[in-house]
């Protein structure tokens, strides 16, 4: 139990320092992985006019959302 505690408090420690890295940058300028720009362009052939911007819950469970 002692092993997970302290693996589990270090995971955590990691993810503070990575949210307050990527919270500092303008998404604009983050880049996460090598294929950021495909990743982009796959998800937009398949979600062409999806606002990611700001999402609304209720117009992803509408019908032609689906």
């Amino acid at each position: 139990p002692r092993v997970e505690l302290a693996w589990a408090m270090k995971a955590h420690q990691h993810a503070q320092v990575y949210f307050n890295l990527i919270s500092s940058v303008d998404p604009k300028f983050l880049s996460l992985t090598k294929v950021d720009d495909r990743i982009y362009e796959e998800f937009r052939k398949t979600f062409r006019d999806l606002k990611i911007d700001v999402l609304d819950p209720e117009e992803l469970k509408s019908e032609p959302a689906k």
